[in-house]
């Protein structure tokens, strides 16, 4: 496939499959079945997603397939739906995030989350026994033996034998990391250590132990003592990928900060501010909805941080607080529509955002089901497009929905679908929240709506 391009990544070449999920027409889609976690693990041979209906489903590489490059692994419900009575809430058993922990042994551990509990789930293969040779064949008599006529076995009594029936993939809850938030989880990190980890809500973060589920110490608390005076809330946080004692986190004011574990027990006070200086004359009423940070990523080389909004993909320096390096506009033909975008809750859509695995690419994803993926350095833009319609106007080979599957773009690099100067033809309904970038490999897993698609160049 050819991909549609902004400047010089013109000749990127990406081929796509779509690996799970229902490849027909149908457009009878439950809300339990919409992805809403995707995670590749640290080595890319391992894939998992997660769904509003609780249930995490892993796949593997499968290098001797072609065309779909992962292979259904297993299937397991990680959440059901709860209710608290003490407040009256309902909690949603929807899987928030997925996060793999580095690999020890041949077992799988992954931490997943939904508003108010994490898991430590262990997956391993199982083997399945079943008796192959016993005593109780016709040639050995009787069960029971007559008391006139002691038993006498005919031959030689041997010890029943147990051999491999099946093999099965088996996932168990090792931890429940449980009665620690009373807001909504919206993140979870694993350290470089491979010890510990912190989860995030909208006031308070978290740091655990992965072996001790009972105990938590709150490092970040930004709840105010009346809370009419909150201002802000927290809306993204992630450990530093090589140094284990620091990590940042993202407000709905649009800062990110930087905290060091070393310098105090809470880190919410000395800490690096990253924030963009606002522009007086653009200020609106819908200003501090679409500064609000959806999500921050760390390039793997801990230099470089990537943050997005609702309109921007913004790049910046860890050594540089006072500007981002780099803005881009991924929303700007929508900035005239932010009413619109009020009225149907769009304007609070949160979008992910990720580095490649190198960092010399950034990705993020958009409506119209399309995805954004741009070089660090020139700022050349790929725009790919995951959709079942783009599958059908494959197979059917014609010319005019090949500029769908990304065969031919305009000089913006955007499909027909979602081109940035006509905000009409965007389509709402198709967006692109959770994508993730294969660690080693220019290999992509894009979750729309119930289907996942893996994209690789």
């Amino acid at each position: 496939m050819q991909a549609a391009a902004g400047t010089s990544d013109t000749d990127s070449k990406w081929k796509f499959a779509q690996c799970f999920g229902d490849k027909g027409e149908s457009d009878n889609i439950t809300e339990a079945d919409i992805i809403s976690a995707v995670e590749f693990d640290h080595t890319g041979n391992y894939l998992a997603t997660g769904d509003k209906g609780g249930r995490v489903v892993l796949f593997e590489r499968n290098e001797s397939k072609k065309g779909c490059e992962y292979r259904f692994h297993t299937e397991f419900q990680s959440h059901e739906p709860e209710f608290d009575y003490l407040k009256s809430l309902e909690i949603e058993e929807k899987i928030n995030k997925i996060k793999w922990c580095k690999r020890t042994n041949a077992a799988h551990f992954l931490l997943s989350t939904n508003d108010k509990t994490i898991k430590l789930w262990k997956v391993f293969e199982r083997n399945l026994k079943i008796v192959h040779e016993t005593n109780l064949g016709e040639n050995y008599g009787p069960l029971t033996a007559p008391v006139a006529k002691p038993f006498k076995p005919t031959k030689q009594l041997t010890l029943p034998k147990l051999v491999v029936h099946d093999t099965i993939i088996a996932a168990v809850p090792r931890r429940i990391y449980a009665n620690a938030h009373a807001y909504h989880i919206n993140s979870i990190s694993v350290n470089s250590d491979g010890e510990t980890y912190i989860s995030a809500d909208d006031l308070r973060i978290n740091l655990w132990n992965l072996d001790i589920s009972d105990q938590s110490f709150n490092i970040v608390d930004i709840k105010p003592a009346n809370m009419e005076e909150l201002t802000e809330v927290i809306t993204a946080a992630e450990f530093h990928p090589l140094q284990c004692n620091l990590f940042m986190y993202s407000s709905s004011k649009g800062t990110i900060k930087m905290a060091d574990m070393r310098e105090s027990a809470l880190c919410d006070q000395r800490a690096k501010v990253f924030e963009a200086p606002e522009d007086p004359n653009s200020r609106s009423f819908f200003s501090e909805i679409i500064s609000s940070i959806s999500d921050v990523k760390f390039s793997r080389d801990g230099r470089y941080i990537l943050s997005r909004d609702y309109l921007t993909l913004k790049l910046w320096d860890i050594n540089m607080e006072n500007k981002p390096v780099t803005t881009i506009n991924i929303h700007d033909h929508l900035r005239n529509k932010l009413c619109d975008l009020y009225e149907n809750d769009c304007i609070f859509d949160k979008f992910e955002c990720t580095f490649s695995g190198d960092g010399s690419h950034m990705m993020t994803g958009s409506y119209s089901n399309n995805l954004h993926i741009y070089n660090r350095d020139t700022l050349a833009e790929v725009n790919l497009q995951a959709d079942k319609s783009a599958f059908k106007a494959k197979r059917l080979g014609s010319a005019k929905n090949k500029l769908a599957l990304g065969g031919g773009g305009n000089r913006n690099g955007m499909t027909r679908a979602g081109r940035r100067d006509d905000a009409d033809a965007v389509d709402f309904n198709k967006k692109i929240l959770h994508a993730s970038w294969h660690p080693n490999e220019n290999s992509i897993a894009v979750a729309a709506t119930n289907n996942l698609f893996i994209f690789t160049e």
